[in-house]
């Protein structure tokens, strides 16, 4: 591995950001269509649970959890968001990424991650079941991007640490 995963400071926020307009613009990635901006994405993620992937020049990857609902029965489950770099793709930071954020989760009582990824997002999709989670179904038409009717493939991870008892 030529990268290393540290928590995400505030300071990251440009390069992130980055990374991020680069997934809302291959169209595959999420319904956004620009970037919220820091003040606007901060208070929309969990304040645990935030790592970049980093190379000694730059930062390729991220991954960061958000609250699946408000409520507090809720509190153990939480949304994944995973981004790399169109030009660190393939290297296997993604995946990297992805499980420690699981452990990041467990750490901070998360018990149930989920992900909704567009079905043409296959690389995306392959990482996360590779990862421990299951196909839950495929909401048909859930929303319009571009004003198209897109699918989506909700995916979900219990956890055997968290929210065990």
């Amino acid at each position: 591995m030529n990268f290393i995963i540290t928590p995400m400071r505030a300071e990251d926020w440009p390069a992130v950001e980055q990374i991020y307009l680069e997934g809302i613009a291959s169209g595959n990635a999420t319904f956004e269509t620009e970037s919220p901006g820091w003040e606007k994405w901060n208070s929309n993620h969990h304040a645990h649970s935030r790592l970049v992937a980093r190379d000694q020049h730059s930062t390729l990857g991220w991954a960061a959890l958000s609250p699946a609902s408000p409520r507090g029965v809720y509190a153990g489950v939480a949304e994944v968001s995973v981004y790399v770099a169109e030009s660190a793709q393939g290297r296997g930071i993604g995946k990297a990424l992805l499980r420690d954020l699981i452990q990041q989760s467990e750490q901070h009582g998360i018990w149930t991650l989920q992900a909704s990824i567009f079905p043409e997002n296959v690389v995306s999709i392959k990482l996360h079941r590779a990862l421990g989670f299951r196909d839950l179904g495929r909401r048909e038409r859930i929303a319009k991007l571009a004003d198209c009717w897109r699918d989506t493939v909700l995916l979900e991870r219990r956890s055997r640490v968290a929210g065990t008892s």
